[in-house]
């Protein structure tokens, strides 16, 4: 898993639904600091973390995980 490109794309999807990082940081329950670190990809976030990122994000895991190359079926 590449942490930085799942950070950048954690990003992405969070300004389209338009929270602000301190905004999405408290609707999912972790520090601001959690939250920052895996959008700069500079700490992989665990499973249990993407899962919550995804499920209010209404995205699937998958895409934000997706690695670059990778296609969708």
């Amino acid at each position: 898993m590449d942490t930085r490109r799942v950070g950048r794309r954690i990003k992405g999807y969070r300004k389209l639904k338009g929270y602000t990082q301190a905004q999405f940081a408290k609707e999912i329950g972790v520090p601001l600091t959690v939250l920052g670190a895996a959008e700069r990809g500079v700490r992989k976030p665990p499973e249990s973390l993407l899962d919550e990122i995804a499920a209010k994000l209404e995205i699937e895991k998958e895409e934000m995980i997706m690695q670059q190359g990778e296609k969708e079926d």
